[in-house]
């Protein structure tokens, strides 16, 4: 996360949660609150599929929303700082597991 905040200069209420998986390993769960919403962030890898795959989910709220542009606008920022942050822990985790195999070296494989 220290890497994330430092790069884009956003995201300092992120916090990282142990969650623990099927298997027992902690699966990596990223909690955001949001400033201009009742809900909250939650960034995670897939339980099931492919296993590098993160999403977002969005806690639901029991009311409606009721926002002037200006908070719209301040909410739509606070979004897109989510998106980034799952592209990243995405990208982190595909770097972090690398396949092993033919071709997964591009230097060890020779031009025809």
């Amino acid at each position: 996360m220290a890497e994330f905040v430092a790069a884009r200069g956003a995201g300092e209420e992120v916090k990282v949660v142990v969650q623990d998986g099927h298997d027992g390993q902690d699966t990596g769960l990223v909690v955001m609150p949001l400033e201009h919403a009742p809900n909250t962030v939650w960034i995670e890898p897939r339980e099931s599929g492919d296993e590098l795959a993160w999403h977002i989910l969005i806690e639901p709220s029991s009311e409606a929303l009721d926002v002037t542009s200006f908070e719209l606008n301040a909410l739509t920022h606070e979004l897109q700082i989510a998106a980034e942050l799952c592209a990243f822990l995405q990208e982190k985790s595909l770097g972090h597991f690398e396949p092993d195999g033919p071709g997964a070296h591009p230097e060890t494989t020779t031009a025809e």
